[in-house]
């Protein structure tokens, strides 16, 4: 099957360019589509990604392409390696290119909230292509280990388990790479949505040097977080548990490679949020995002401590050390209320 599959991906990125050389090295036939044509034309010279994911040499046969159209011919699945607050962009590039004419599986490795709307990648893919099956790759996952071969796991959401689905796990896996399902598309999503959030109040714990019960603590009240606005937004309780939850949750809130978690810390070290992103070479998912789901939990009335906290942090330059005094300040509880 994987000899007649051919995948295309839009975004080289670090992960999109992993992705590309995980699936090449599993004998599918693949096509990599940078935003630009000039690191096309670097990355074809070089042999790899000095941008984005340097070290790594691609796989002869991995295709880096400078056109849509030479990219997306035939390709029956497209993974889009872009983060969210340039998905909008891509789908409408690539829609003069792919029509309803075939039939596309399209993954998306994005996880962030649409800034101006608050729609989640897979519903913007929705929008622009609703006669094709959606779906979206999650979990615990550092581009350079996958690249390098190292031991991953990872959930594959679809709108529906259909024969491509299927196919697409059995394709991706390898010796390296398990691949489980799930049907519960809305979860995965705002798994891998939310623990961005987390992962900066991970980082900011750390800058403020608070030590390993604080951390410890904070993770494991996040995860209850993270369940309690999963539920309310319409996902299962369940996922949250799994990769695309507390996997990933944990993975980014501990990884050194983290860069949500990395700018947490720069923030409560005394930098300007704002300052700290712009100077990013690459994306920060959870610096946007936590303004989304601020404006998308108080416009519904759901109560979530921990990521107002970030909001605040982040926008309205509250003092880390004054977040967490108020963190610790609330009503005592039972524990599972």
């Amino acid at each position: 099957m994987a000899d007649d599959m051919k995948v295309a991906i839009c975004g080289a990125g670090a992960w999109g360019t992993a992705l590309a050389i995980q699936c090449a090295e599993q004998g599918l036939t693949v096509s990599l589509l940078p935003r630009r044509i000039e690191q096309a034309e670097a990355m074809r010279s070089a042999g790899e990604n000095q941008d984005y994911l340097p070290g790594y040499p691609l796989p002869k046969k991995l295709s880096v392409e400078v056109s849509d159209e030479a990219a997306l011919a035939d390709a029956a699945i497209v993974l889009l390696g872009s983060p969210s607050y340039a998905l909008r962009a891509w789908l409408e590039r690539i829609k003069k290119t792919i029509t309803d004419e075939r039939r596309v599986f399209f993954i998306s490795l994005a996880k962030g909230l649409e800034l101006e709307s608050g729609k989640t990648p897979c519903e913007l893919i929705g929008e622009v292509f609703p006669e094709h099956l959606i779906g979206c790759l999650s979990g615990p996952t550092f581009a350079g280990e996958v690249a390098e071969g190292k031991p991953v796991a990872m959930t594959l959401a679809a709108t529906a388990i259909e024969s491509i689905v299927e196919a697409t796990q059995m394709a991706i896996s390898g010796s390296n790479m398990r691949i489980y399902l799930s049907d519960d598309l809305r979860g995965v999503e705002l798994g891998g949505c939310l623990k961005n959030v987390y992962a900066i109040a991970a980082g900011c714990s750390q800058g403020l040097g608070l030590g390993d019960n604080a951390q410890a603590a904070l993770l494991t009240r996040a995860l209850a977080e993270m369940v309690r606005v999963g539920l309310a937004l319409g996902a299962q309780s369940e996922t949250f548990y799994g990769l695309s939850g507390f996997g990933d949750l944990s993975a980014t809130c501990h990884g050194e490679w983290s860069r949500n978690r990395t700018f947490g810390e720069a923030v409560a070290k005394g930098g300007s949020a704002k300052q700290v992103v712009e100077n990013q070479k690459t994306a920060v998912e959870g610096y946007r995002t936590a303004k989304s789901f601020h404006e998308m939990l108080e416009a519904k009335g759901i109560d979530a401590p921990i990521l107002e906290q970030v909001y605040r942090i982040l926008y309205e330059d509250k003092r880390p050390m004054e977040a967490l005094s108020d963190l610790m300040s609330r009503d005592l509880k039972r524990e599972n209320d």
